[in-house]
This record gives structure tokens, C-alpha cells and sequence, in this order.
């Protein structure tokens, strides 16, 4: 068991202007650090020319940590490669189309399966390893950094795509029959006729692409990972930090090749942690809204179903020039123990000191330029020693769940490039996929529920697991995949289906049964024809209530009643012809098809109705979340997202964790803070 939940930050003293490294330590150890993260930016450092190593200037950090009671977590450089390496070897420069390279003067522009790249990067791994693996400080080792930037078209990477379809169909002919080559004239004759991918209209070929780059991204981290291995201690864990909108990462496989998952969790702070939210913003990188703040969290604890390491989050402002909102006070404190309650065993900032220089000038640190702790320092240091406090109990919680969510990234990559929504521009929605599946989860999160998600390949139909299964826009799915969520239904678990999921099956290739594919017959309901909406159209409950806000939006299936109860349908003269929602029960469970993408108010009435709760008097700014700690104890983590102060009327007795002390009756709660409370 851990004693504590891990704390800290990214420490960069080689990017110190002057020599402060004793007084950021000590700062550092006042402030209930417990952990930093070193080394993994910094190759020329590392290795100032070909053949060259200066390894010497991590001692001291190490050493100043150690003595501070500061584990460290050891990087490794692979992610930014010096220029002597990019001057002497030109050939490892990546393409982001054929033949036309990255422009060096960034990161990650390298094509890191080059067998050149390779000699070098495992030189200066195995290097850093055999020198600081036995230190005491090192707990744990990161390699590499937000892998998989890139899709790369690179000749050596494009053979190596050719070689896998060969190894994977055979011949041709059979590649052919799969990917419909017969249209357009695209009929292989030989394998030297696949054409590359930069002027590809192929979905077949697309699915079959987009993998392949996040098998390279696996191939590499695990690469990576067992190189460390042959240095690490038994104690000592590996992993990579990920980046979830990364193109070319598959995190579900790529952390079979680790010990712990480690992620970025970055969100809009100030007005963008409101609840409830007014709006519905779209995401990118950073999450907007308190939702999404725990849905980034839940994809972390998604990828290996368990708990997980944040490897960077918001200290100042995240984001560039422009972009500057640092956190009202309380904020933080709330953000990290959101993050805590859904699973988190580490919280580190991105970064300790803001830099002087460089493309993220702007990134703010835990201490200002001027280096003088401040604002930000002293909510961090609170937090540090609540952290403190708490101790083992909060460390490495197992997060409850009301409601399971499948999650697909083949149908993600897929509506990449072919959106199925758009903008409100009229353009391609490059996220459409998230259009989909984000709705739903944010339902869920603003009806009072709690969210697991699951990848597809981790699916089993167990409805102890999973009572209540959410499942849009999985538009790729193999057939096994679909018997598997009738086969859930029929054993008594709520099967609520999306718009896009079952239309085509593991190779984009549309089904030629009803739609929804392979679901049609067991939900009571079908169509053959769909549309895009232009606005957002009202919504009247048939048998679902309904308050005057609710409304379909961007998508609506032209669904025909087979069996199945209609449960909301659309006010409007030519798509009120069709139900928006509709419901049927299914031997021992129920399916419901939701036909639509529902806007907020649509979609938590939809859920209270799934799964009703006892009546409640909750302010409308306050959510409570819970988990088990690893002794089994239950605890509640009560945060009011607001600047006003509310009170909270608790059902049962409990025990204030950071006050340290009992609470009965009434919790008192101020503007944007956060109570931990453990069952009595």
C-alpha cells in the first residue's frame, strides 16, 4: 500500500538562469513534496556531441532530494533529439508526408524507428540507467514523453506498413476482398501497388494505417521500457507520461509494455470549473468544464483499470502568451482531489519553476519568474500537506461506478478523418467522435453518477460489473463484439446504444443488415436513413420528463418503432416523424437507443431516469464522488464548484480527513472548496 498519494513536480535545474538548487529543495521540502520528475527533456545535456556524456550534473539533484526525503522519477531524453544527431544523420528527420520532413526546432520530429535513431537513443538510455538506476532517490523511470506526436511516412515506416498487411492477409487478393479494392479502380496486382497514404480516400485503409502508427508508438515505449528494465530495481517502476489526444497512441496496448499508467491532465481553470456548466464547450488538449475534468481522469484509469500516476497537470497557466487564467484560489485543491477521488496515486505539476526562455515561456510553474514562492506556491504547499495528512488512506483508491461507458479509439481515429459531425462552421468535426461520446458522459456526471470506462478490447458482459452499459458512436465493431452487448442485455444488464455503433464492422466496411447493426432486432427499433441538423431541435417526453431546455442536437437516426416503447420524440414538422429515443426490454435486461446527440438537459433527464436516485438536496454547485481505499474503508469527496458557500445536510455521520475530526449534520463548505470524508 502507499503511504501517501505521490506529490510534486517536473524539475528542470539545468533550465535555471543561476544556481538556486538548494533553495527550489528546500522550497520544494516545505512545501510536502514528495516527488519530482527529472532528466527527460534534456538529451544534449545528457550527451553535448556524438560519443560524449556528462551524466555528473543530475547528482546533485538526486542527492539534495534524497537528503529532502524527495523520491524522484528519471526520464529518459528520447523525445527531443539534440541537433549534432539531426546534423550527422538527416535520414532520421520524420515526414509528416511522404517525402517532405519536420522542420527540426521542435520536439519529437524524429522517426524513431530508424535503425540510426535507435543506436543512439539506446546508447544514451542505457548510459543514464546503469549510472542512476541503483540511487536511492529513483523510485520509478519515465521513458520517453507524450509518445506518438507523429504519423510518420517515412519509407522505412511505410514498408514496414506493407509488410504487416502481407503478414496479416497473406496476398492481395484476399487484402482485395477486405478493403473493397474493387472501387475506384484500386485492385492490387502486387503488393509494390499499395499506394502511400498521403492522398488515401480509403477508410478501409485508413483503420488498417491508424493502427499500425500506434503499434509503431507501442513498439517503441516497450522498446524503451525493457532496455530500463535490465538496470531498474524491483521497486522501481516504468512508465511513460501520455497524452490522450495524441495521434499514433493506442493507451489501452501501450500500457501492457509499462507498470503504471502516467498521463496529462490539463483543464481550463477560473470560470471553467463552474457547475454547473452553462455552455457546452468544445474540448481539445485542455478540458473545459468540471465534467471533463473527471472524464480525463476516468480515461486514465481506463487504460489499465486501475490506478494511475499523474505526470503533469496545471500549476500556473497552461497554454501559450495569450492564454493566461490561473486559478481562483481553492481551485487547485479542488482539481487534485477530483483527480484523487477517480484514482489518482501521484500529482505533479508541469512545472516547478516558469522558464526563461524557450516555446513554453508562458507555462506557468509553481514559482513565478521571479522565482519568489507567491499565490500559487502557497495554495500548492496547503495541498501538500493535506496530502500529508491523509496518507495512505487516499492513495491508490479504487473509484466507484454507477454507469460503464464503452470507449472504441479505432472508431475515433476513423471519424478523424471522416467527421461524421460538423462544426458549427459547417466544416468537418475532426472530434465528431468525442461529439458523440462526451454528451453522454457529461449526462451521466451532471445526473449525479459516477463513470467507468471501458475500452472495447476490455469489454466482458458481466452485469455485477456493469449494471448500466453506454455505448456511442462504436461504429467499428466485429461481430463477437455485438453478440457479446446482446448477450449483456439478455442477462439482465441496461444497454444504452448511441448513434453511429454497429454500422460497420472491424474493417469500416458497412454492414448490409438493418442498423443498427447487428443490435436491430434486440432493441425494437431500426432505420435506413440519418441526418445532420443544421440547429438544435426541442424535444417532447412520452415517457421520459422533460424540462423545457431539452433538446436533440447535430445528429438524428430516422428510427422505426419495431417493438420498442418511444420514450422522447422531436418537435418539429418533417423529423417529428420519428422517435428520438426510444426503449425495450430484452429478456432479463432493456435496451435503449438513443437516436440523437442530446444536449445537456436531454441527456441528464435521460439518465436520472436509467438510474433513479432518492430525492435530493444537493445545492446545484456541490458533487459527491466516492471510492474504497485499499483497506476497504469508503470515503466521499464533497466539492462545491462555485463562489458561493453552501451547506450540505449528510445523510449518515463521517470523518473529516483533513480537518481531523467527526462531522454529523451539516457540512459547511465555502467558495470552490473540497471536504474528504470517511464513512463511520
Amino acid at each position: 500500500m502507499p503511504e501517501r498519494v505521490l506529490f510534486g513536480a517536473a524539475y528542470y535545474h539545468e533550465y535555471q538562469p543561476h544556481d538556486r538548487l538548494e533553495q527550489d529543495l528546500d522550497l520544494m521540502a516545505a512545501a510536502h513534496f514528495s516527488v519530482i520528475r527529472v532528466g527527460e527533456s534534456v538529451w544534449s545535456t545528457w550527451e553535448p556531441e556524438n560519443g560524449r556524456f556528462d551524466l555528473d550534473w543530475l547528482q546533485p539533484v538526486l542527492d539534495g532530494a534524497h537528503a529532502r526525503g524527495i523520491a524522484v522519477v528519471l526520464g529518459t531524453p528520447t523525445y527531443a533529439v539534440p541537433p549534432w544527431l539531426a546534423r550527422l544523420y538527416p535520414e532520421i528527420t520524420g515526414e509528416r508526408q511522404t517525402g517532405q520532413r519536420i522542420g527540426w526546432g521542435a520536439r519529437q520530429e524524429v522517426d524513431f524507428t530508424h535503425p540510426g535513431f535507435r543506436f543512439h537513443a539506446e546508447r544514451v538510455i542505457r548510459k543514464i540507467a546503469e549510472r542512476y538506476a541503483g540511487h536511492p532517490a529513483v523510485i520509478g523511470f519515465q521513458v520517453d514523453n507524450e509518445p506518438g506526436n507523429e504519423l510518420l511516412h517515412n519509407h522505412g515506416v511505410f514498408q514496414r506498413f506493407v509488410d504487416s498487411l502481407r503478414h496479416k492477409y497473406g496476398d492481395v487478393q484476399t487484402l482485395n476482398d477486405a478493403w473493397g479494392l474493387v472501387y475506384w479502380s484500386h485492385r492490387l496486382s502486387d503488393w509494390a501497388d499499395l499506394w502511400t497514404p498521403d492522398g488515401n480516400v480509403q477508410p478501409q485503409y485508413d483503420v488498417a494505417w491508424r493502427q499500425f502508427q500506434a503499434d509503431q508508438t507501442t513498439e517503441f515505449i516497450g522498446w524503451q521500457a525493457d532496455i530500463v528494465r535490465e538496470y531498474a530495481r524491483p521497486d522501481q517502476f516504468v512508465t511513460t507520461c501520455i497524452a490522450y489526444e495524441r495521434p499514433a497512441v493506442a493507451d489501452d496496448e501501450l500500457v501492457r509494455r509499462l507498470d503504471v499508467t502516467s498521463g496529462n491532465a490539463y483543464y481550463s481553470m477560473q470560470d471553467g470549473l463552474e457547475h454547473p456548466q452553462t455552455d457546452a464547450p468544445q474540448q481539445g488538449w485542455t478540458t473545459n468544464g468540471t465534467w471533463a475534468l473527471y472524464l480525463s481522469a476516468d480515461r486514465m484509469y481506463s487504460s489499465k483499470q486501475s490506478p494511475f500516476l499523474v505526470t503533469e497537470t496545471n500549476a500556473q497557466s497552461i497554454g501559450f502568451p495569450w492564454n493566461n487564467r490561473p486559478a481562483y484560489d481553492g481551485q487547485w485543491r479542488q482539481a487534485a482531489w477530483a483527480l484523487v477521488s477517480r484514482g489518482a496515486q501521484m500529482i505533479e505539476y508541469w512545472h516547478w519553476h516558469t522558464l526563461h526562455f524557450g516555446a513554453e515561456t508562458y507555462w506557468g510553474g509553481v514559482l513565478p519568474h521571479s522565482g519568489l514562492p507567491g499565490r500559487t506556491y502557497g495554495e500548492i504547499a496547503q495541498l501538500g500537506a493535506e496530502f500529508e495528512a491523509a496518507g495512505s488512506l487516499v492513495a491508490g483508491l479504487t473509484p466507484d461506478s454507477d454507469v460503464t461507458m464503452l470507449y472504441s479509439l479505432p472508431s475515433k481515429w476513423l471519424m478523424q478523418k471522416y467527421p461524421a459531425l460538423e462544426r458549427a462552421n459547417g466544416g468537418p468535426d475532426e472530434r465528431s467522435y468525442h461529439g458523440f461520446f462526451d454528451p453522454f458522459y457529461r449526462g451521466a456526471f451532471d445526473a449525479g453518477l459516477q463513470v467507468r470506462i471501458l475500452h472495447a478490447s476490455q469489454f466482458t458482459p458481466s452485469v455485477t460489473d456493469h449494471p448500466v452499459l453506454v455505448v456511442p458512436a462504436l461504429y467499428l465493431a466485429d461481430q463477437d463484439l455485438l453478440d457479446q452487448l446482446v448477450a449483456y442485455a439478455e442477462a439482465g444488464g441496461h444497454l444504452v446504444i448511441g448513434p453511429r455503433t454497429g454500422y460497420a464492422d472491424e474493417e469500416a466496411r458497412v454492414r448490409t443488415d438493418v442498423q443498427p447493426g447487428g443490435l436491430a432486432a434486440a432493441a425494437g427499433v431500426r432505420y435506413d436513413e440519418f441526418s445532420n441538423l443544421s440547429r438544435d431541435l426541442p424535444v417532447r417526453g412520452v415517457g421520459l420528463d422533460l424540462t423545457a431546455d431539452a433538446a436533440a442536437t447535430r445528429w438524428a437516426d430516422g428510427l422505426v418503432v419495431d417493438g420498442a416503447d418511444v420514450l422522447v420524440g422531436y418537435d418539429h414538422p418533417h423529423f417529428g416523424r420519428w422517435p428520438a429515443v426510444t426503449t425495450r426490454a430484452h429478456s432479463a435486461g432493456r435496451i435503449t437507443y438513443v437516436g440523437t446527440v442530446p444536449n445537456p438537459a436531454l441527456a441528464a433527464a435521460l439518465f436520472r431516469w436509467i438510474k433513479p436516485a432518492p430525492p435530493s438536496d444537493l445545492p446545484a454547485s456541490v458533487t459527491v464522488s466516492s471510492a474504497t481505499a485499499a483497506d476497504g474503508r469508503r470515503i466521499r469527496f464533497v466539492h462545491n464548484w462555485s463562489w458561493n458557500s453552501v451547506g450540505v445536510n449528510l445523510p449518515d455521520p463521517a470523518h473529516d480527513v483533513l480537518a481531523d475530526q467527526p462531522v454529523n449534520g451539516k457540512l459547511e463548505l465555502g467558495p470552490w472548496d473540497v471536504r474528504v470524508l470517511l464513512d463511520q
